[in-house]
Formats: structure tokens, C-alpha cells, sequence
């Protein structure tokens, strides 16, 4: 559900904004709305500045954990500034010592070839007019042109491989050499110099540990310090998009609060002097913020929902009512109990290592759960890492994936649409009326009406009384038709109803048929994972020679079962992971009404490392 949101008007001198800001920051309870903001310079420099602490952060992460580079007895610095300062620094120096490392691996790459030479000896032969040309060709290009090219020229080969010969040719200054070879450039170095120069920016990096390990000590002054960066720029967006009045004596700010917190906020304010402040209700035209309030299940997967958009205020979350869908959608995508074991493990695993709440914990929960819909529904079809179930035990009925589930998965489809559906009637009715809901309802009872008198019969089971032929059956198409066509607007001329609804029956009925045809998706994914999985065990045991032992079988057929299964999991995972989300985001939300809301409720407050 969407938490319920209580509007507020500031007005108060300018030059007490910045502790009226703090004290909003202090209760953390109030989103001071900030839009149309454009930083400046310096805030964007300001902007650089946490992104950089942030990068530090996941730097010194990884710095601590490679063995030998940090050293636990280093002095940390005496702020976090300083620190991250000094961090910027050595993050700049080691950038163009690496820089300086790939040219000289580079060079060391081209000098290789011509070993090690004295390059003050090749200075002082082309003084006295013997110059040294250097040169490279195909192996049997020289070992063809040899003969030659000898006869023109003093030719002497300095190193080979299988494909490549490196020669240098004896010519006066000025002199003209026409080869079939690529000229290369005279070296200033030669291989020991390279390496020499490499040994050092290598001991410069190096060094640069003891700088970084006093940084890993000043790690806590450093997250403090990006906490004060971020509410720093919290008091500047606030500032900058404050309507100014009275020639900039005073500022307007508009604010949100939770509805349910709205009394800690009225007590702040009838402390705080000097400010004038109105409370209000929001109404369609704000851009009020939007805040999730949802159970512990449906809290799992706001993750999901949050990939889109979060659902604009005043109207409904859809995350309750999408959130058992997408966990039958990633089982039925998936379809097999082996995967959702490995699934299961991995998602317990990450349960147990991630034990503070936030995002990796709930993405935790989120693929423990995918995991159990995938065990559950892989049992019900007898499919266990692509074995059938089915030939080892005879006597349970498993469910005929293959056969029966393209008509169910069309079937699914039409039942989570008219679910969308009938939740898009709920919602306008709530917030508009009745009368509002009219054209949605007409197009609903006739999709209902053909469901239980057509579509029913045709899987064998009839409602009584209400059948194709029956008068319950047009007398409800005739309902459907009047809200349809007629009363979609009860405030339009009925024949402008009459052509809008024969324009939006059109495109009803188109819009219907790629809809539930883009449910086909669950029953192709499923069985492509399912096929795939088979032909990796039939490839396995076809690569087992006839009399083999059981010895033989493991070490055959285990490499290749690791390593088919495993790319298998890993593509049919994404795929159940993208599939239902998106037949969430098109099919289900289009026809629930979803609207989208600007922004998220996030209000200013102290920053640590709980809520950064």
C-alpha cells in the first residue's frame, strides 16, 4: 500500500534556513521538495566529491582484502577530509604510473625482439655513418628474399619465431632501402632498460600501499566525512529551489510528511520560532512523494517494482497483487526442481551471510522464495535436472508439461489480465465513482461473460444457466455493450460514447490478443530450459564408451553435466528473472491502470552508514 502523505507550506527568514534545515535534518521525518534544481559548479564539483567517497569506499573494501598490500599498524589521518584527500591524490598518482606501466609494456613488447644491445654504442655508429635499420617480415618472405636482398644490402637477423623475423640492415645516412618488410622505429632503449623502467613505476605503485593503508585507517573518518558532503548537498538543493520573497528575506519551501509522523513534525514546528507553516492534504495537481508500506512478503519484491516506477499517489500499489504472479511465473519459466535446490542453496547461503535488513536481504528473500516456486512447481512436472521423474516413479501422476501447458499458460494470462482489470475498475471507482468505471466494467462483463459461456465449455465444464445460447449469457453481453458503448462517459452526447467506444472495443480487442499471446512465453521458456537440460545429460552419456565402469561414467560424465548445467541455470535464471517482469510490466500493469509517480518520499535527515 501507499503510505498516506500530509502536505506542508514554509515560510521563514532566509537567514535562519540553514538551522531551520538542520532541525528538519535532526527528525528525519520531512521531504523538502526540490524539483527543477540545476547545480552549479561548485555543486557539481560537490557531487564529484561523494561520488568519489563512495568509489573509496568500495576501493578500501577490496584494498583490505588482497593479502600483503595493507598494513593494520598504519596512522590514520586526523580528518576525513584529509584522508580523502590524500586518497584522491594517490588514486591520481597510481592512475599514471599505470598509464606510464602500459607504455613500457608496450615498448618491452616491440623491444623483445632485438634483445639487449648497447643503444649508446648504435648512437655513436650512425656519428661516425653507420646507421642501423630495423625491420620485420613474414618468416618465409625472408627466408625467400634473403639471398637477395644480401646482395644489395648488409643484412643481419636478430630473432625469429614461428610466424615473424626481426633484422637490422647496415646502411649509410640517407640511404634508400627498398624492402619487402615492415621499417620499424629505432629503438632509445633497449629490453633491460624497459624492464629496469617497469621494476620501478612498479616499487613507485608499490609505495602508494602505505599511503592507501592510512586511508583504511581513517576509513570510519571517512564515511563521516561523505555523510557530511551528502547533507551539505541536502542544505543546497533545499536553498536553491526555496521561492524567494520580499526581495529575498524570506524563503517558501514546500514539505512532506507521513501522515501518521505528521504530529512529531507539528511539535518541531510550534517550537521553531519565527516560522509560519500551513498543513494540507495533497490533491491531484501535487507532485507529492511517494512511500511504500507493504507486508513482509510483498516487501520482497518493491525491488521489482522499483526496476519501473513506483505507483503514483492516490492511486493503488500493485505490488501485493503482482508479487504471487511473478513467483508462479519464475517457477513455471525455470521448471525444474534440481535448479530450484541449487537456487535454494544459494539463496540460504546469502540469508545467512546478509543478516542486517536492506537490499541484499531482500534480495536474499527474493531468491529463496523464486527458489521454493521453482521446486514446487519442477515437482509437480517431474523435471530434475532435465530427468524425468515420470520413468522412475510410474505410479505418481506428474503434470504433462510439454502437452498440456500451452493452452494453460494462454490461460494463466487471461486470468492475470482480467485480475488487472477488475483492480483498474476498484481503483477508479474509489477515486472517481462509479460512473467513471463504466466503459471498464462494460469491457470486463463481456470478457467474463465469454470466458464462462465460451471458453469454459471448451474444457469441459458448464455453468448452468449460463451457457453461449443461453438468455443470463446476452443479457449480460447486452449490459456490457450499453457501459461500453454508451455510458463511458455519462457526461458526453451518447453518440460521441457510441464512436469513442467502438474505437476503444477495437482496440480492446487487438490490445486482448497480443496480451494474452505474450503469456506463450512461460510455456517456451520453460521448455527450452527443460530441452536443454536434456540434451546435456544425453550428450554426457553419449560420450561414454560402451562397457565402461562407474569410474569411467564420473570422470566422463561429471565434467560435462557441471558445465552444461551450469550454463543452463544461468541462462534459463536470467530468463525466468526477465520474462515475468516483463509480462509484469506491459501486460499486467497496463491493464491494472498503473500510472507512475515522480518521485520517491525521501526525506532529509542525519546521514550514516544505515541510510547513505
Amino acid at each position: 500500500m501507499i503510505a498516506r502523505m500530509t502536505k506542508y507550506d514554509f515560510v521563514l527568514y532566509a537567514a535562519q534556513s540553514g538551522d531551520f534545515i538542520e532541525e528538519l535534518r535532526k527528525l528525519g521525518l520531512v521531504d523538502i521538495t526540490t524539483t527543477g534544481w540545476e547545480p552549479s559548479e561548485e555543486d557539481r564539483q560537490l557531487l564529484l566529491d561523494i561520488e568519489g567517497c563512495t568509489k573509496a569506499s568500495e576501493f578500501l573494501k577490496a584494498f583490505r582484502e588482497e593479502e600483503g598490500r595493507c598494513d593494520s599498524a598504519a596512522a590514520p589521518f586526523s580528518s576525513g577530509e584529509e584522508a580523502y584527500e590524500h586518497y584522491a591524490a594517490a588514486q591520481r598518482e597510481a592512475a599514471s604510473i599505470r598509464s606510464e606501466i602500459a607504455r613500457l609494456e608496450k615498448a618491452a613488447d616491440e623491444l623483445r625482439p632485438w634483445g639487449a644491445f648497447d643503444v649508446t654504442r648504435t648512437e655513436q655508429l650512425a656519428a661516425q655513418g653507420i646507421v642501423l635499420r630495423y625491420f620485420s617480415t613474414q618468416r618465409n618472405t625472408y627466408d625467400k628474399q634473403l639471398a637477395a636482398w644480401s646482395e644489395r644490402y648488409t643484412v643481419s637477423e636478430i630473432s625469429r619465431n614461428d610466424s615473424t623475423v626481426w633484422f637490422v640492415v647496415v646502411t649509410a645516412p640517407g640511404e634508400e632501402v627498398e624492402l619487402d618488410a615492415q621499417e620499424m622505429k629505432t629503438p632509445r632503449m633497449d629490453i633491460r632498460e624497459a624492464e629496469r623502467r617497469m621494476a620501478e613505476e612498479e616499487s613507485k605503485l608499490a609505495a602508494l600501499d602505505a599511503e592507501f593503508s592510512r586511508v583504511a585507517a581513517s576509513e570510519q573518518l571517512l564515511s563521516q566525512h561523505a555523510a557530511t558532503l551528502k547533507e551539505r548537498l541536502q542544505g543546497v538543493r533545499v536553498e536553491a529551489t526555496a521561492q524567494k520573497a520580499a526581495d529575498g528575506t524570506l524563503l517558501v519551501m514546500e514539505g512532506w510528511a507521513e501522515t501518521e509522523t505528521s504530529a512529531k513534525v507539528d511539535a518541531l514546528l510550534e517550537q521553531y520560532p519565527n516560522v509560519v507553516w500551513i498543513k494540507s492534504d495533497p490533491t491531484p495537481e501535487d507532485d507529492t512523494p511517494v512511500k511504500l508500506k507493504n507486508n513482509r512478503f510483498a516487501r520482497i519484491f518493491e525491488m521489482i517494482g522499483d526496476l519501473y516506477a513506483r505507483p503514483k499517489y492516490g492511486t493503488l500499489d500493485l505490488t501485493p497483487f503482482f508479487a504471487p504472479f511473478y513467483m508462479l511465473f519464475f517457477g513455471i519459466c525455470l521448471n525444474d526442481a534440481g535448479y530450484g535446490l541449487v537456487l535454494l542453496a544459494a539463496g540460504l547461503f546469502m540469508l545467512h551471510k546478509f543478516r542486517e535488513p536492506g537490499m541484499m536481504r531482500r534480495a536474499s528473500w527474493f531468491a529463496t522464495l523464486c527458489a521454493v516456486s521453482t521446486i514446487v512447481f519442477g515437482g509437480i512436472c517431474g523435471s530434475f535436472f532435465g530427468l524425468s521423474l515420470g520413468e522412475y516413479f510410474p505410479s505418481i501422476p506428474f503434470f504433462d508439461f510439454q502437452g498440456k501447458f500451452f493452452i494453460l499458460s494462454l490461460v494463466i494470462g487471461v486470468v492475470q489480465i482480467l485480475f488487472g482489470m477488475a483492480l483498474n475498475i476498484w481503483t477508479t471507482t474509489r477515486c472517481f465513482g462509479i460512473t467513471q468505471a463504466f466503459g471498464q466494467l462494460g469491457w470486463f462483463i463481456i470478457l467474463v461473460s465469454c470466458m464462462l459461456a465460451v471458453a469454459l465449455p471448451m474444457a469441459g465444464i458448464t455453468l448452468p444457466g449460463f451457457t453461449s445460447g443461453s438468455v443470463a449469457f446476452y443479457v449480460a453481453l447486452g449490459l456490457g455493450a450499453v457501459l461500453l458503448l454508451l455510458l463511458n462517459n455519462p457526461k458526453r452526447n451518447p453518440l460521441i460514447n457510441l464512436g469513442a467506444g467502438l474505437w476503444d472495443l477495437y482496440n480492446n480487442i487487438t490490445g486482448l490478443l497480443s496480451d494474452v499471446l505474450s503469456y506463450i512465453r512461460l510455456f517456451a521458456i520453460g521448455l527450452s530450459g527443460g530441452v536443454l537440460a536434456l540434451v546435456f545429460n544425453t550428450l554426457a552419456q553419449g560420450f561414454v564408451p560402451e562397457g565402461a565402469g562407474i569410474v569411467t561414467h564420473l570422470l566422463v560424465m561429471v565434467p560435462i553435466l557441471l558445465v552444461g548445467h551450469g550454463i543452463n541455470l544461468f541462462m534459463s535464471t536470467i530468463s525466468s528473472f526477465v520474462h515475468p517482469m516483463r509480462l509484469t510490466f506491459v501486460e499486467f500493469f497496463k491493464n491494472a491502470g498503473f500510472e507512475m509517480a515522480a518521485r520517491s518520499f525521501d526525506p532529509i535527515r542525519k546521514m550514516d552508514k544505515t541510510n547513505e
